[in-house]
């Protein structure tokens, strides 16, 4: 049996997609597939009640006849953090809760996909990092990153010296080494926009080759899986449509406009895909955005409704004008939690996710040579 855990440099690169679109194309060449999340940290609640929706999501993916508490044996919340960092977590037990979890779900299986938590460091304090579940569970890890510029390289070579050291306090070896240095599966680089990907491929990829370091992915930026339509963020913010402007715009980024007007538009006419969140009470900055054609709805806060004029306006740029209760501070979180928790995150991206692998990764590389069919043939990718 193979065992594959994917992570990434980063919070909200897209493993779950990843890990899930996988396990898909794996089930295609007929192997049996496990999955787990060792970690759950997509919660709902502090106290950590909620369970994780991607081991969820991947159970009916998958069809998996599994216990959530074994697909998920650590739920990450707030409040265990607290309890371990105030000795009330045993990382030992952990290790063995996780170890028997994946046991019980990789019997009879041909591959395991484990999904990293947050980001590669994300259970330290448990001595449980990625790199740590990755020694536990034997797995070979694919790190996944984004790139828009070359000091992103920086963050993989460090992630890949994370999971090469993998300081495994807390397993057998008492000076943290493993033998994680054959870990590394590669880096698969994801949701990368049209401006960079030529350079990733022509010259990042040939230098972390010559660092021992193999690009199985250039995954390009696909819309919508990058952001939330403009009507979906409405409904998540329990928002109320100030006129009759189309939802179907994506936002990606927020604006938070705290300045003023002319040094306002300089920065707005720099951005895309981005809403601003403002006050209602300030005119002068909302009829500034709406000369950006960079923003694509306006938020506006604490239940002030904005002049007639500037909602008129933005009807006739189409830009939606969405009006909420709560704070500025207050919204921008819960917005931005809204594309971080990916909205997205559904049957319908794993298959989006499945068919950019399948163009753009080295399938091969990552899941082994294709199964051979019942008639002798070898499955193509």
């Amino acid at each position: 049996m193979n065992t594959i855990l994917v992570t990434a440099t980063e919070a909200s690169t897209g493993k779950t997609a990843v890990a899930l679109a996988l396990a898909r194309l794996a089930a295609e060449r007929g192997l049996s597939v496990g999955y787990m999340k060792p970690k759950g940290t997509r919660l709902q609640s502090n106290v950590g009640k909620t369970l994780d929706e991607d081991p969820m999501l991947a159970r009916d993916l998958l069809d998996l006849d599994a216990e959530m508490h074994d697909l998920e044996p650590v739920v990450y919340s707030p409040t265990f953090i607290e309890q371990a960092i105030r000795g009330r977590e045993d990382p030992d037990e952990l290790r063995e809760q996780v170890r028997g979890s994946f046991q019980r779900l990789s019997e009879g299986k041909d591959l395991m996909v484990v999904e990293g938590g947050g980001k590669l460091t994300t259970g330290g304090i448990v001595n449980l990092t990625d790199a740590e579940v990755a020694d536990l569970l034997d797995a070979e890890v694919l790190l996944l990153s984004r790139y828009e510029r070359g000091g992103d390289v920086d963050d993989v070579l460090a992630g890949v010296a994370d999971v090469r050291a993998g300081d495994a306090s807390g397993g057998p070896d008492p000076d943290g080494r493993t033998g994680v240095d054959d870990r590394l599966l590669g880096v698969l680089f994801n949701a990368v926009p049209d401006a960079s990907f030529d350079e990733l491929e022509t010259e990042v990829a040939p230098f972390l080759d010559g660092r021992d370091v193999p690009v199985l992915g250039v995954v390009p930026r696909e819309q919508s899986l990058a952001g939330v339509t403009v009507a979906d963020l409405a409904a998540e913010l329990s928002a109320e449509q100030l006129n009759d402007a189309p939802g179907d715009a994506f936002v990606e980024r927020f604006l938070v406009g705290a300045m003023s007007g002319d040094s306002a538009l300089r920065h707005l006419r720099r951005t895309k895909d981005a809403a601003l969140v403002t006050g209602g009470d300030r005119p002068d900055l909302q009829r500034v955005a709406l000369e950006a054609p960079g923003v694509k709805c306006l938020i506006l806060t604490g239940g002030f409704r904005p002049p007639g004029a500037v909602v008129g306006a933005a009807e006739e740029k189409g830009v939606p004008v969405l009006l909420v209760q709560s704070d500025t501070l207050t919204t921008v979180e819960r917005a931005e939690d809204v594309v971080r928790s990916g909205r997205t995150r559904d049957a319908e991206t794993v298959e989006t996710m499945r068919g950019l692998l399948h163009d753009h990764a080295d399938v091969d590389a990552v899941l082994g040579e294709p199964a051979e069919s019942t008639d002798g043939e070898t499955d193509a990718n």
